[in-house]
């Protein structure tokens, strides 16, 4: 009896690779399940929490997309508007507007931006529009605006504060510390204030704040300040006295000083002096009335007599004047 042989079959050889083959497969499973294993017993939710986290997060990718597709097609902006209409309905429209923190400022221009609001829904009020318009308003430092349910906006100014009265050309104008023109203001309400002047005044306004600090006994008696050629100051008391004062920040500031010590030793302000003049380095010229008075320039000081040296003034007859330049 004849055995047939079978031919290309696998050899012992390939078998027995097949099986190493399978044995690594075998253990690569398990160390990939021990791992994950191991880090899911070190997070604080188990795999079915975590099957439920990735649920989630897929369902609310799927909400995000519907909605940005609703939003191209309008429907957002459709339910937006039936949603203030019921808001209306039910008593949710802007019936009242309070004005809080207005002093200054004239507020019949605070309601005449706000009241365009009125009669209309509160979800459709834009709050940051009509705090936008509020601050292009002069005297509005900062504003706020609220909705107090069911029908009233509510508005806080918060306004600039008037430091000074600039002089310009046609008119006199309030100004705060950064030099913000606030409103026109006339002569009579002027009265009492600081009234600054010349080309470029209103941008000093904080540089001569921090002079005049420098001097406290004689802040309270500057009447005006001219700034002259753009470069140094020129002060007016109340006494109607002029100073003139040289260029430069420390300088301005130390010749102040000294000035203050001087007229606390010998009471320049309110004599006989009609100016004085601090330009010279150490030196001071103070000018003395005549029977004939030449006209002066704009923003200058009158010409000065050369009396004493600055570090110790003392009073004498003016010698023959001598002309200073500005």
């Amino acid at each position: 009896m004849s055995q047939k042989v079978r031919r290309g079959g696998k050899s012992a050889r390939k078998v027995a690779a097949a099986q190493g083959k399978a044995r690594q497969v075998r253990a690569a499973k398990a160390r990939t399940g021990s791992a994950l294993d191991a880090a899911m017993s070190w997070l604080p939710f188990s795999e079915e929490q975590l099957q439920r986290v990735f649920l989630a997060a897929i369902l609310g990718g799927a909400v995000v997309l519907a909605w940005m597709v609703a939003s191209f097609a309008g429907v957002p902006a459709m339910a937006s508007r039936q949603l203030s209409a019921v808001a209306a309905d039910a008593g949710f429209e802007v019936r009242r507007v309070e004005v809080r923190g207005v002093k200054q400022l004239n507020e019949l221009k605070v309601y005449e931006r706000a009241l365009a609001e009125r009669d209309r829904a509160m979800p459709l009020v834009d709050v940051e529009a009509l705090r936008g318009r509020l601050m292009e308003l002069s005297w509005v430092a900062d504003a706020r605006v609220s909705r107090q349910m069911p029908d009233t906006l509510v508005i806080d100014i918060v306004e600039r504060k008037a430091v000074a009265v600039l002089r310009k050309a046609d008119r006199l104008v309030l100004i705060d510390a950064e030099g913000h023109e606030l409103e026109p203001v006339s002569a009579e309400r002027a009265k009492g204030k600081l009234v600054i002047g010349g080309s470029g005044a209103g941008k000093q306004v904080k540089a001569l704040a921090a002079l005049l600090d420098a001097a406290p006994a004689l802040k309270p008696q500057v009447r005006e300040a001219a700034w002259v050629g753009n470069r140094r100051w020129n002060l007016t008391f109340k006494t109607a006295q002029v100073l003139a004062l040289p260029e430069g920040e420390q300088q301005s500031r130390k010749a102040l000083v000294k000035f203050a010590a001087m007229d606390g030793s010998n009471r320049l302000l309110g004599g006989k002096a009609i100016a004085f003049d601090m330009r010279a380095p150490e030196r001071l010229y103070i000018r003395m009335p005549s029977r004939v008075e030449q006209p002066e320039a704009s923003g200058s000081v009158p010409s000065a007599a050369k009396v004493a040296e600055a570090s110790a003034p003392k009073a004498a007859k003016p010698a023959p004047a001598k002309q200073e330049n500005n």
